[in-house]
């Protein structure tokens, strides 16, 4: 059930978190087999809960640990396997401390590093503070790249624009856009024909939230409930006319037990009556 996902999501990726290499390794075997395209290590996450199980962040301490644990997954999986990581923790908080664990990970093999632009202070801050609280160091994470030409670099943290990732872009491999892409949506229906120049598959939203009916019957056909899907969908109409009546119809309604692609449906027209309409001609 966990690792259920809908074939329209490839290339879609598996993240894991543990500090145990044969356990990684048997997860990861579950992972290729159930089809997913990447397996990625968390060590990245601050929370006291993982921390408790040693892994997450507080395994950048820890480099050699992260070596076994990747290379045993790698020995496990035919599939790509990455680790996301932070710029640092604590008082390890240098270009030289992210260096050498990145210098020791790659040992291994690995060659994708997704770097959390921010440090995490394991102690003091909640989960929530370590996504905000610590300043961001974008330089660090381009220096990175400037001596690790032979790895593939992409940056994360607090990045909410096209325009940011394509500034970026030119001086790392990739961006990782997570809460402003969660929060807007609409946002990822730009982003081919921004950084790719590919033609955008949707026209508008109303188009987007049309060409994901299908999924949407789909999912609900398997016994999924509509709330657990729409609640993803909230921020599409971010920022627009009829936004927040979009998610008012879906919070109030989704959850019923006739629920269904008629409500979703319903709330798109909210949207639409709440859209100036332009002033017939005389």
């Amino acid at each position: 059930h966990l690792l259920k996902f809908g074939d329209c999501e490839h290339p879609v990726a598996l993240q894991l978190g543990g500090s145990q290499p044969r356990e990684l390794a048997r997860a990861a075997r579950f992972g290729a087999e159930a089809g997913y395209d990447e397996i990625n290590l968390n060590v990245g996450c601050p929370s006291d809960r993982v921390q408790s199980g040693t892994f997450g962040a507080c395994l950048m301490a820890h480099p050699h640990i992260v070596a076994d644990c990747v290379a045993a997954m790698q020995d496990a999986v035919d599939i790509p396997v990455t680790v996301k990581c932070r710029i640092g923790i604590d008082d390890q908080d240098d270009d030289a401390d992210l260096t050498r664990f990145i210098d020791t990970v790659s040992a291994t093999g690995c060659k994708t590093f997704i770097v959390h632009a921010r440090k995490a202070w394991l102690k003091g801050l909640s989960p929530k503070e370590n996504r905000e609280v610590p300043p961001l160091n974008y330089r660090r994470v381009h220096r990175l790249k400037q001596q690790r030409q032979d790895l593939e670099i992409i940056i994360n943290g607090g990045i909410r624009t096209l325009p940011d990732a394509l500034e970026h872009l030119g001086h790392v491999d990739g961006v990782m856009v997570g809460r402003a892409a969660y929060q807007n949506p609409w946002l990822l229906a730009q982003s081919d024909s921004a950084l790719f120049g590919a033609p955008a598959r949707v026209s508008d939203r109303f188009a987007a939230v049309e060409h994901f009916m299908p999924y949407i019957e789909e999912q609900l056909a398997s016994g999924v409930y509509l709330s657990r899907i729409t609640r993803h969908m909230m921020g599409l109409f971010h920022g627009q006319p009829g936004g927040r009546l979009w998610r008012r119809y879906l919070s109030e309604n989704a959850h019923k037990p006739e629920a269904g692609v008629h409500t979703v449906a319903a709330a798109m027209e909210q949207v639409r009556l709440a859209v100036p309409q332009p002033a017939a001609a005389e």
